[in-house]
């Protein structure tokens, strides 16, 4: 996988969802579980589209896989942000969830690669 491919993965992964929000989003909140979130890219050389799993736990966005961290926030009102990192790469999402779906942009740390994201609430 290309260096901006690498990225791509990590925010796939997390694209539904990561950084900071002035708010915080400890307490349990409607958009808690597992979500599938599919990240297309829009400009750069980057995968067309992947899909992965997010957990959000609390109201905080975590990588429902060890392979690449994912840091970020769901607010009450749904709105999102997070990076994700991997192999000293990032990349930074935000949007917005509203009941079992949501989407919104990404956009690597150094700009090579962006585009939007969708995200679906997984049933288990």
């Amino acid at each position: 996988m290309t260096k901006a491919g690498g990225i791509f993965t990590v925010m796939a992964a997390a694209a539904a969802l990561v950084a900071t929000i002035p708010f915080a989003a400890r307490a349990a909140n409607s958009y808690d579980g597992l979500w599938s979130v599919t990240i297309y890219t829009q400009s750069g050389n980057c995968p067309s589209s992947l899909r992965y799993a997010v957990r959000v736990a609390g109201g905080r966005v975590r990588a429902d896989d060890q392979s690449y961290r994912v840091n970020g926030v769901v607010a009450p009102s749904g709105a999102t942000r997070v990076t994700v990192s991997e192999k000293g790469q990032s990349a930074n999402g935000s949007g917005r969830l509203s009941g079992n779906r949501g989407g919104g942009r990404w956009r690597t740390g150094t700009g090579e690669c962006a585009g939007q994201w969708t995200a679906e609430r997984r049933t288990i």
